[in-house]
């Protein structure tokens, strides 16, 4: 079938694809490149939503595309409880040297990170003997029926799907921008130095809610993504990794958006110096391809029986052939050191072209670790955010997204993003918050 123009096939797409699928942009697009992508008309588009992260050397890094159409060539399918594949294993032996610890030497590989959440859940109430599972506010880690029994970050993910799984109990997350204690006592309590009232309530919820004999896990992402790219304090996981030992309760970090380079480490855990019991990946893994995992360490993963975990695609062979050639790039390109020097600039370009743009009364909060970047503005009418990324798109053909509850932006260039991009894309996001609150302030909305 064909179509004589962009709009017809978004008519089409609209008319025959599932409307439970939101999309941000109505944009139809057949090509891409590094940071940018094309639409039919052949429009470039700067992209600094990376897929959601998951597009983490840009898009159709050569090295890349050589490597799954040489492994497409020679086998493309070779299922997981019949046989081993030598490109799952030749990952394996790729990944084990860039793990955060050398005790995390067994895996198991899944499609996406959904998958890969609730095979870490499944290991390790299976391991435990135990049930309940403790997840934290804000959290985002997935949309299968297990997953988003576990979500947190928005409604909308569960909402008229219940009733849910049962034994998932929520503590908050330390999202200091928010916190009442801080907002109360602002020059005692912040980031650097945290009230400690989140660690005070995940120890309550055990008192109170869930027993530390009924509790299998907790779960929780290094960085919240969905939840609004919100970076805890540094002793926030140093204090839950200690309750988690004393109450023999599994910690489970959610790395699959905050994993491999995305916040200047090859996993987010390593800034905060604590090791989980299982991890899960996924999105940057393979650069686009469908890929996820968990990793612990072989006593733990042992302890389930042969046929307790599989999937008919679990592990794909052209998908571990994408995910070698990711690895090698990031050697090769020297990745982490572009990912470190490109956040320094960023966070600078932000701090000086962002906020002088802002009256008084409105406030920012300019946070992240790495190419994982939020900007929270407080003191703006609701749909802001929105507004900025509908402006950039419109306006200035950048990709932009919002996320979380509040009205935050988040920034999720390629790994491999230049200077010039970088300089470009703040620009063209500078450019956007000017308009939009020129709009609001003659419509006397500021």
């Amino acid at each position: 079938m064909s179509f004589q123009s962009a709009e017809k096939l978004v008519e089409f797409g609209r008319q025959h694809i599932a409307r439970g699928i939101s999309r941000s942009t109505n944009l139809v697009i057949q090509q891409a490149k590094g940071s940018y992508i094309y639409d039919v008309q052949g429009k470039k588009f700067l992209d600094f939503s990376s897929g959601i992260g998951v597009t983490s050397l840009g898009h159709c890094h050569p090295k890349v595309v050589k490597a799954v159409q040489e492994q497409a060539a020679k086998l493309n399918h070779g299922q997981v409880n019949i046989m081993f594949h030598k490109p799952m294993l030749d990952l394996i032996g790729k990944l084990k040297p860039v793990m955060p610890s050398t005790q995390f030497d067994s895996f198991f590989f899944w499609n996406s990170g959904a998958e890969a959440v609730e095979a870490a859940v499944k290991l390790a109430r299976h391991a435990t003997k135990k049930q309940n599972v403790i997840v934290f506010q804000g959290g985002f880690h997935g949309r299968t029926f297990g997953t988003m029994s576990l979500t947190t970050s928005k409604t909308i993910y569960s909402a008229g799907f219940g009733p849910l799984m049962s034994g998932v109990y929520v503590a908050p997350y330390p999202y200091c921008f928010t916190c009442p204690i801080h907002r109360a006592v602002p020059q005692k309590y912040d980031r650097i130095n945290c009230c400690d009232n989140p660690i005070e309530q995940v120890e309550l919820l055990l008192k109170q809610q869930t027993a530390p004999d009924e509790t299998a896990a907790m779960i929780v992402e290094p960085i919240l993504g969905e939840g609004g790219y919100v970076v805890p304090p540094k002793s926030f996981f140093p204090k839950l990794r200690e309750i988690c030992t004393k109450n023999n309760i599994l910690l489970i970090c959610d790395e699959v958006q905050t994993g491999f380079g995305r916040t200047g480490k090859m996993f987010a855990t390593e800034h905060f110096d604590v090791m989980p019991d299982i991890m899960v990946m996924a999105k940057g893994i393979a650069s686009g391809f469908p890929l996820s995992g968990i990793v612990s360490n072989k006593k733990l993963m042992d302890t389930q029986p042969a046929g307790s975990m599989g999937g008919t695609y679990a592990g794909n062979a052209v998908s571990c052939a994408a995910a070698i050639a990711t690895l090698e790039v990031f050697e090769e390109e020297r990745i982490l050191e572009n990912v470190n020097n490109r956040s320094s600039q960023l966070f600078s370009l932000l701090n000086s072209r962002i906020k002088p743009l802002l009256p008084p009364h409105i406030g920012l909060d300019i946070r992240g670790l790495g190419l994982m970047v939020g900007l929270e503005f407080t003191g703006v009418p609701r749909g802001f955010v929105t507004a900025v990324s509908r402006e950039a798109f419109e306006t200035h053909d950048m990709i932009i997204l919002t996320t979380g509850i509040y009205e935050t932006l988040r920034l999720i260039p390629p790994l491999t993003v230049t200077a010039d991009e970088i300089s470009g894309g703040v620009e063209k996001l500078s450019n956007a918050v000017e308009v939009v609150l020129k709009k609001l302030a003659k419509d006397g909305n500021i």
